[in-house]
């Protein structure tokens, strides 16, 4: 059977969902949105003008591609924003998707947890289907998974620090709590990053700056893709248990003796 990605009624093949700012020009974006593989791209619905689905708008464009197109409510402050934000994005792009984001400040971007978990119930009782950007603490990811989202999205580092996955044995306490996909956003930096992530339990990567500000964003793509497929079919494959002494991989019996 395929290995694929299921979230709420979508099923995708690829594990790996991409932003689409701060790109040196849309063509690069395209370009690598097209070698990462990805079928779900997220835009912040407060930096575009949704309205504007022109084939030059970089909601034309992701559109002409037939990507899965999931608003976020990146900037938002307080339930009540984030809430107002998913309505108008629900309105302009008729979906109920929606990246939900909200923060607590300017300086660490970090998520402000119990306007978070206002804004995820309100959603979801108004029929949203609720992907939440919240930290890495597994009782905030059990909140939400009881809740009804449809995914958890804890941090790996703070939104653009490219720091990787700081709390490793966080992501996977949330990955034993919640049956829900977990989606690790923000924080990683490079490929052995998103390797990393992967092997921990993560169903799936979304990142943006790691790509869109590297030095060859189209490489970077390429790089992350085959990335989250390692990483996938290591966590499949089973890794060895850890050990602090050596053990032999070649059987000692029958050997020569040098006696």
């Amino acid at each position: 059977m395929e290995d694929v990605l299921k979230i709420a009624d979508r099923v995708l093949t690829s594990r790996l969902i991409l932003g689409t700012a701060r790109y040196p020009n849309p063509e690069t974006m395209l370009e690598s949105i097209a070698a990462s593989g990805t079928e779900m791209v997220t835009v912040a619905v407060r930096r575009y003008n949704l309205q504007d689905n022109s084939s030059e708008s970089i909601l034309g464009l992701l559109k002409s591609g037939a990507f899965h197109i999931l608003p976020n409510t990146a900037g938002c402050y307080t339930a009540k924003e984030a809430v107002l934000v998913a309505e108008l994005a629900r309105e302009a792009l008729e979906t109920s998707w929606i990246k939900l984001e909200v923060i607590g400040d300017d300086e660490t971007l970090m998520p402000d947890v119990p306007e978070l978990l206002k804004a995820a119930s309100q959603l979801v009782n108004l029929g949203f289907i609720v992907m939440p950007y919240t930290n890495d603490d597994p009782v905030t990811a059990r909140k939400l998974a009881d809740m009804g989202c449809a995914s958890v999205m804890p941090l790996g580092a703070p939104i653009g620090s490219g720091g990787g996955i700081r709390n490793p044995a966080n992501i996977s306490i949330i990955r034993e709590l919640v049956s829900i996909p977990m989606i690790i956003d923000a924080g990683i930096g490079t490929a052995s990053h998103a390797a990393q992530a992967m092997e921990l339990g993560a169903d799936g990567i979304l990142l943006n700056t790691a790509i869109s500000c590297a030095e060859h964003p189209v490489k970077m793509a390429r790089a992350m893709k085959l990335a989250v497929e390692a990483g996938r079919t290591a966590r499949l494959a089973g890794r060895i248990p850890e050990r602090l002494l050596a053990e032999r991989s070649s059987p000692i019996g029958g050997m020569i003796s040098h006696a």
